[in-house]
């Protein structure tokens, strides 16, 4: 019987490609060990990737919060948009009238094994001015107002949980006006927009606010840098 086997596979080594061959030799463990039903949770396991969750904020203009979170330590990318008005498909001229309803927000996609929400949270409040309503410096208007849009509950509860602290630790002069409500649909802003900071770090707003803010950001968290 063992000389057949062997013939066997001779046989089998010589007809079939060393890729295919191989293929077939795990086929063959796998029915020994009676882990067919396993082979799709295998290879999840093997092809899984990291625990990917998204955050969206608004703090005034979509460049300075895009910039700041590009540099942390377990952001995977960052998108800006628009989001909390009536208007569908809003484009940047309409949602600078303030008409729109709409806020600039940033979508934060980070990978939670590295970075968690409140993490984000605290750099959200440590790079905007989270008590004027409807004004970041001198932009001003209702789409540059302070918000955060919760994509579950428990990022709902951690804000709330945030904003009570801060306000306890009276860490700002005046009362907080961020907006906390659950994420609306949210609208990805036009592609000259994305990265802007990276893509313009010499043009006048970019110069005078964002670098400001990034340089901030920079010294104030350090140990969350790339």
């Amino acid at each position: 019987i063992l000389v057949v086997r062997i013939m066997l596979w001779k046989k089998v080594v010589q007809e079939l490609p060393l890729i295919t061959f191989l293929i077939w030799i795990w086929s063959k463990v796998v029915w020994a060990y009676g882990l067919q039903e396993n082979l799709e949770s295998i290879s999840i396991t093997f092809m899984s990737k990291s625990n990917l969750q998204k955050a969206t904020v608004g703090g005034g203009c979509f460049w300075c919060l895009e910039a700041v979170y590009q540099q942390v330590r377990g952001v995977v990318g960052v998108e800006s948009g628009y989001a909390g008005g009536q208007t569908l498909n809003p484009d940047y001229d309409s949602v600078c009238t303030g008409q729109t309803g709409h806020a600039e927000v940033v979508q934060i996609e980070f990978d939670a094994d590295v970075l968690t929400y409140q993490k984000i949270l605290e750099i959200f409040f440590a790079i905007h001015d989270p008590t004027t309503l409807n004004r970041q410096g001198n932009d001003i208007g209702s789409q540059y107002r302070s918000v955060i849009y919760a994509h579950d509950q428990e990022q709902r509860m951690m804000a709330q949980n945030i904003i009570e602290q801060l306000t306890q630790e009276n860490i700002f002069d005046q009362p907080i006006v961020t907006e906390l409500a659950d994420l609306p649909t949210y609208y990805r802003a036009e592609d000259y927009h994305q990265n802007y900071f990276n893509n313009h770090p010499d043009q006048g707003y970019c110069a005078f606010v964002v670098s400001p803010k990034v340089s901030k950001f920079r010294k104030q968290f350090s140990e969350l840098l790339n």
